[in-house]
């Protein structure tokens, strides 16, 4: 059985333009970067209290209103209600348009799609600011390298068919 390594690991390249991706997720869909993070941890538990969340939180710059910031614009839904009796609290689950949000990501991670670079898909091809027009060039340039696709693509397949042990 092979072994995951941390080198394995580096070697899918994974984290190499994470910022960018990370940075537009944010910026188009109105959230923090620590919101976007949190969310990625949750959608990893799958079903959560609010007690979890707040467990999650501690790593994270203090947001009072993020809780309910989150439940507000749907990122996360309640799965099933407490009755007061046999259900003492809330279970709540990231809502399917996080889902689709933290998939497009890895999505774009591995290489299988590109960041958009319509004005209409993406605030921060419209340049408003310095920083905007600076992330534009770094999206293109995500977006040229093609060899992120075609080297992941490769490994992962390589990873899915042989058993993996982690340690």
């Amino acid at each position: 059985m092979k072994k995951l390594e941390a080198s394995d690991l580096k070697d899918l390249n994974l984290l190499k333009h994470y910022r960018i991706i990370r940075k537009w997720a944010c910026k188009n869909n109105n959230l923090n970067d620590a919101d976007l993070e949190l969310l990625i941890y949750l959608d990893c538990m799958d079903f959560f209290t609010k007690h979890d969340f707040e467990t999650g939180v501690y790593s994270y710059s203090w947001d009072n209103r993020r809780w309910n910031k989150l439940l507000k614009n749907d990122w996360i839904v309640v799965w099933r209600n407490r009755n007061r009796t046999t259900q003492k609290y809330n279970i709540y689950k990231v809502s399917f348009k996080c889902k689709q949000l933290i998939s497009r990501i890895y999505r774009i991670m591995l290489g299988k799609d590109d960041l958009p670079t319509s004005k209409r898909r993406n605030k921060l091809i419209a340049g408003k600011t310095y920083t905007d027009k600076v992330m534009t060039k770094a999206i293109y340039n995500v977006n040229k390298d093609k060899q992120r696709w075609i080297k992941n693509h490769q490994q992962i397949l390589d990873y899915l068919t042989s058993p993996v042990q982690v340690i």
